[in-house]
């Protein structure tokens, strides 16, 4: 394998790292069984704070990343 092909691994291995480390560390928006009902209707009207915006964006981000080393290295395997 080329030294390109081990930079898009390494991309590949640090962003997949990279987002599941991000996905945990959003707050959950589930009440449990008084949400499926209807109970925490409030909740969901107040709207996200800016540290909740920007990782999403920064979530986002780093998928988009993640599925163009995937499709780049699959690419680059055949």
């Amino acid at each position: 394998m080329s030294l390109g092909t081990w930079i898009y691994i390494v991309i590949e291995v640090v962003s997949a790292l990279s987002l599941i480390f991000l996905i945990l560390m959003h707050s959950g928006k589930g009440g449990g069984l008084s949400e499926m009902f209807g109970g925490s209707v409030g909740a969901a009207a107040q709207g996200s704070t800016v540290v909740e915006r920007n990782l999403d964006r920064i979530t986002v981000t780093v998928a988009i990343i993640f599925t163009f080393a995937t499709v780049t290295l699959d690419l680059r395997l055949q």
